[in-house]
């Protein structure tokens, strides 16, 4: 591919005109890649600024920067003009302190993390260093996903010791860790590490329509709202569901941010949305009824009308 007059000097005002620029696959606040998401997620431990291009939006700039930088992959990112790299390469830059260099700040302090490791998660990491594996490195990513890999050391990373493992941490997963406990668990449904952190925002929550049943017949303290237009709710209805409009948004902002919420719409999607909105908002009790007042009509009351 070639790049016509016009899209090269559409690039160039890209890189000219802003400090920093990624391009990338979504946009800093919603990435549509994994890789994408995780250099947006080193810039945003960074710099409170950034440009993102969105090369799902526009296949020739997807096609064009490519042949622009000489690097056949997105992400990309320039500073000050000049090319950096891809996911791999910025993550070297971030761990090694370069990153720092070329964004001009300065390297912030962090201390290492109190982190536990269980005697059950020892014994199956012992093994796999045992078996020459290592450094073992563990991330927390900024939306507190958790990734334990075998990677090398960096420049800036942290060393953390628990149980006779040693951890390597970049800085910002170093300072989401805090408190942290990794344990290794055994169940009928499989087994795998199990790890919490006390510093994790809350998340959504799934609940099938029998468990809310239950809580419904024990006189648990539920607050349950219905996210689906009225002329939904005029066909079926979960008795007790509050309509989420203005008035139930009101209702909704009086309630204790601890109070236990559900929500749901027909299938579980549109509530999904809105569930995560109002975790956003500091509730932290709030859960998303599994695939909505469908599957309560096929597993609850079959007197709700199907449609």
């Amino acid at each position: 591919m070639s790049l016509s007059d016009a899209l090269r000097s559409e690039l160039d005002t890209l890189v000219r005109d802003n400090d920093v620029v990624l391009f990338m696959k979504g946009n800093r606040r919603f990435p549509r890649c994994g890789f994408s998401a995780t250099v947006a997620g080193i810039l945003d431990e960074l710099v409170d600024d950034y440009q993102t291009v969105d090369v799902l939006s526009r296949q020739d700039i997807r096609e064009g920067v490519k042949v622009y930088s000489d690097w056949p992959t997105i992400p990309q990112l320039y500073i000050r003009g000049e090319f950096q790299g891809g996911c791999d390469i910025v993550r070297e830059m971030a761990g090694s302190g370069d990153l720092h260099k070329a964004l001009g700040i300065e390297i912030e302090h962090v201390e290492p993390p109190n982190i536990t490791i269980t005697d059950a998660a020892a014994a199956v990491f012992q093994a796999a260093l045992a078996d020459g594996g290592g450094p073992l490195r563990f991330r927390i990513s900024g939306r507190y996903q958790y990734d334990l890999a075998f990677d090398p050391k960096g420049g800036l990373d942290l060393a953390v010791t628990s149980n006779g493992v040693e951890l390597i941490l970049d800085r910002a997963s170093a300072k989401r860790a805090e408190g942290t406990v990794i344990d290794y668990e055994k169940s009928a449904m499989g087994e795998g590490f199990r790890i919490s952190n006390p510093g994790e925002p809350a998340k959504v929550r799934q609940l099938s329509p029998p468990a809310l049943k239950g809580w419904l017949d024990d006189g648990k303290t539920v607050a349950l709202f219905d996210v689906r237009t009225s002329e939904e709710r005029a066909i079926a209805s979960i008795p007790g569901a509050v309509h989420l409009d203005d008035a139930g948004r009101r209702t909704l902002a009086e309630l204790p941010k601890d109070t236990v919420i559900v929500l749901h719409c027909h299938h579980g999607m549109r509530s999904q949305q809105a569930a995560e909105q109002i975790v956003a908002e500091g509730y932290t009790n709030v859960f998303n009824l599994s695939g909505g007042i469908d599957a309560w009509s096929q597993t609850v009351d079959s007197g709700v009308p199907r449609y």
